[in-house]
């Protein structure tokens, strides 16, 4: 009897450890500490730069909805698509039974999400060591955190190279690079900010306008920045504003017009970062060939 006692004690104890090692505990940029029974099998994920995250990491096939606006890479597009920030379809969300919601703190959802029952984790990185803490905790989640460190050192060799690439002469340049129309830039503390900077670009914005500010049209005009970035569409609307033709920039070409997939890269603070890096290092080599 005893005996059969004793087995079964270590049968409770190899049976706690091996569900103890199962679980995932992670911490998201709320400070919320959120367990997970098993790492995350079924996954919706509500933030572009999420989605991104979890295929870079090799397990896009976990995913079972994202928010409309994730389109890389192109497998999630065949995806159920839930809505964005202000409008996710909760109950198309629920009926998808994900053990795990990714979304941004901002998330007008994530309390209901919470309160439904899911277990949502919240990250919105808007500097760098944010977007390396979010590829940490992704990884994490999946129960892979040995995976985050290489795509993290993949990162940092695209970007490393993309700097070298960058013309002497254009290095130290004044840059506004514009996030959105009204305007809205990439400051010094943004990750973007920090990329360009990365680059050998001195930004207009300073740290203590927050990262991503709506800026005063006039500011731009007074700052005279020797290189403009944006957006194609924007860049063509820019000599239509008032008073903004007066810049140099716009009137000797000195500027870098993303298409819509290298934008998406630039403003989405994942894994593509290092691809963003090349897209600024072409751009700028093709300016140092310009005529002075």
């Amino acid at each position: 009897m005893k005996r059969l006692v004793r087995g079964a004690l270590v049968l409770a104890a190899v049976l706690w450890a091996a569900t103890a090692a199962a679980q995932v505990t992670v911490s998201d940029d709320r400070g919320h500490r959120i367990t997970l029974a098993r790492p995350a099998q079924r996954i919706v994920s509500l933030l572009p730069s999420l989605t991104e995250t979890v295929c870079a990491l090799q397990a896009c096939a976990r995913l079972v909805g994202v928010d409309r606006f994730s389109n890389w890479p192109a497998q999630v597009q065949r995806l159920p698509q839930l809505g964005a920030l202000e409008d996710t379809q909760i109950e198309r969300l629920v009926a998808l039974k994900p053990d795990l919601v990714l979304v941004a703190v901002s998330a007008r959802a994530a309390d209901r999400l919470q309160a439904l029952g899911l277990q949502v984790l919240a990250l919105e990185p808007q500097d760098g060591a944010g977007a390396r803490r979010a590829i940490a905790v992704v990884a994490q989640a999946l129960g892979m955190p040995e995976a985050a460190p290489a795509l993290q050192a993949q990162i940092e060799a695209r970007v490393a190279a993309a700097a070298a690439r960058v013309p002497p002469a254009m290095r130290g340049r004044a840059v506004y690079f514009e996030v959105a129309s009204e305007p809205y830039a990439a400051g010094e503390s943004s990750w973007l900010g920090q990329l360009l900077s990365r680059l050998g670009l001195a930004n207009i914005v300073p740290a203590a306008l927050g990262p991503f500010p709506r800026l005063n049209p006039e500011f731009v005009l007074r700052a005279q920045p020797a290189l403009v970035m944006a957006a194609k569409t924007a860049l063509a609307e820019m000599p239509s504003r008032p008073g903004w033709r007066a810049l140099q920039a716009l009137q000797h070409g000195r500027v870098c017009a993303f298409d819509g997939a290298a934008m998406d890269a630039l403003v989405r603070p994942g894994p593509r970062l290092g691809e963003a890096a090349e897209a600024i290092a072409d751009c700028l080599q093709g300016l140092a060939r310009m005529p002075p």
